[in-house]
């Protein structure tokens, strides 16, 4: 049987390999040319362009795994089937079930290689490129090596903390000069938000004045910003959660709760992560059913249909609920768990019917 196991193993993830090749050639396609209209300004140039979209790869790997997983099952194991493989291994004796076995350990591997570019490589490669492409757009942004950018406005010095797990929720610091540079005010916010106008809305404000003779505190909800500093520089200190690391957002989530702030959105990040990967061989032996069922004649243009079908409903339904649970303040545990259940669902009724 380990003959048997290596061979379908090898069959699987090859098909699955080819698969994510031309999805990401094709999502590379389309993220090179979603950056055209940035590109000319500053320093940034089709070069510094080509450079962002493939530092942003893993993450589109991370992304579309699943997807690519079920694509590339039914094409593997549907070439298998073409040629007779199978019926020649259920003519053997070897079961469905343990067909199954074999394309389940498939799915583990293809599982460890998401968790090794989820944890490790997607993550600190797409901030890297947001922060190599707001400072080839904005010369006047700098890093220190401490961590965090800055830049200054007029008569203001603004401070995002780089892009982490934790490092994303210090916020942005404003400090306010005067006449040969007097500072005469350091304020703290926890968000921004960009306006029509260019301004900025700055929540969670905190501010320390300093007068001739005395110190003051001051807090508010809020606080209109108006500099020219732009989203690119901003947006340093507003990781989206789907960029960051089980690890980091697990630390992003124990700092919100420690400070009363809504995490709902990190949370439903953290588990949307473990059900993707959790959903990976999910995907690949959701293959077998219809192998053994309504696809065993079908060709390969069929197949690949069908599982890019299959594969994009579940990409959209995660997004759907993504939204959901922003919009409508829902549990976030619940419903990112929601189309890996029902993926699982899925597998457990048409395996049974196919075994049946």
């Amino acid at each position: 049987m380990r003959i048997l196991d290596r061979y379908i193993i090898r069959t699987i993830i090859g098909a699955v390999a080819l698969v994510m090749a031309v999805l990401l050639t094709l999502l590379a396609l389309f993220l090179f040319i979603g950056e055209q209209s940035d590109v000319g300004t500053g320093n940034y140039g089709s070069p510094q362009a080509l450079r962002f979209v493939l530092l942003n790869l893993p993450g589109q790997l991370f992304q579309f795994l699943p997807v690519a997983a079920l694509l590339g099952a039914l094409l593997g194991m549907g070439s298998l089937a073409r040629g007779s493989e199978l019926t020649v291994m259920r003519a053997s004796g070897v079961s469905i079930g343990r067909i199954g076995v074999s394309v389940g350990i498939a799915g583990a591997l293809l599982t460890l290689v998401a968790v090794l570019v989820g944890e490790f490589l997607a993550p600190p490669m797409a901030q890297m490129a947001r922060a190599n492409k707001a400072i080839d757009r904005y010369a006047s942004i700098n890093f220190a090596r401490s961590g965090g950018a800055w830049v200054r406005d007029g008569e203001l010095i603004l401070r995002a903390d780089r892009q982490s797990g934790s490092g994303a929720f210090r916020g942005i610091l404003v400090f306010d000069l005067g006449a040969r540079n007097r500072l005469h005010a350091v304020g703290r916010a926890a968000s921004a938000t960009e306006h029509a106008d260019g301004s900025w809305e700055l929540g969670e404000f905190a501010q320390t004045r300093f007068d001739e003779n005395n110190v003051t505190v001051v807090r508010s909800p809020s606080r209109r910003l108006s500099t020219h500093v732009s989203a690119a520089f901003l947006g340093l200190a507003a990781t989206d959660p789907q960029e960051l690391s089980l690890r980091e957002l697990n630390s992003a989530i124990g700092y919100l709760h420690s400070n009363g702030q809504d995490a709902r959105r990190y949370r439903f990040a953290y588990w949307s992560i473990i059900a993707r990967m959790v959903a990976i061989p999910l995907a690949v032996l959701l293959a077998l059913p219809f192998l053994f069922g309504s696809l065993r004649a079908a060709g390969s243009g069929a197949r690949a249909t069908f599982g890019l079908v299959l594969g994009l409903a579940y990409f959209i339904l995660q997004r759907m609920v993504a939204s959901g649970t922003i919009a409508f303040g829902l549990d976030p545990f619940l419903l990112a768990w929601i189309p890996t259940v029902l993926l699982a669902v899925a597998v457990t009724v048409l395996m049974a019917r196919v075994r049946g």
